[in-house]
């Protein structure tokens, strides 16, 4: 079921949220069914579970090709319970990110180049690796979720923030951005 992915100005998506207790528990894998289902439909790279209003450290992340961000190398597609985020280098790198809570907007956010992060898998085993680039960006991004971060937060230059088709108005870009 495509669920509702919830807006820059909804409370709810400012909360730290709660560890998952059961990965067990059958609605979890609903819910997951249901996270994958509303990222592909708005053309997503990610999603955490507080943007559609659950109140769970849960995320999924990952795709072959996506139309949001063409120029990209393919992320494992993953779904972490309870994840954890070790950076390992203090370089860090801007890039653009859009986000499906902040439709139409992309931002330059600084991000660690490399880190390493883990969690649990559905099937329960612990999952850890390393991740460079856009994978890494992805992850930051959906962890920044889980504790009540979106990006426009960790934007230093407000002057690269703003709407995608003023930005970059010859991209086509906007056309496959999530209303």
């Amino acid at each position: 079921m495509i669920r509702d992915i919830l807006k820059m100005g909804d409370p709810r998506l400012l909360r730290v949220a709660k560890p998952v207790v059961d990965i067990a528990d059958p609605e979890l894998a609903a819910i997951v069914a249901d996270m994958y289902e509303t990222m592909h439909a708005a053309n997503g790279v990610g999603l955490a579970a507080p943007q559609i209003g659950v109140d769970l450290r849960l995320m999924i992340f990952g795709f072959d090709r996506n139309p949001r961000y063409p120029d990209e190398q393919p992320v494992p597609v993953t779904t972490l319970f309870n994840p954890w985020l070790e950076v390992l280098s203090k370089e860090t790198e801007e890039g653009w990110e859009g986000c499906l809570s902040v439709p139409g907007m992309r931002g330059l956010v600084p991000r660690a180049t490399h880190i390493r992060y883990g969690g649990t898998l559905d099937d329960g085993s612990p999952f850890s690796c390393e991740a460079r680039g856009f994978h890494a960006r992805v992850f930051q991004h959906e962890f920044d979720h889980l504790d009540g971060v979106l990006y426009p937060q960790r934007i230093r230059d407000m002057t690269k923030f703003g709407f995608i088709e003023a930005l970059f108005p010859d991209s086509g870009i906007v056309l496959l951005e999530a209303k």
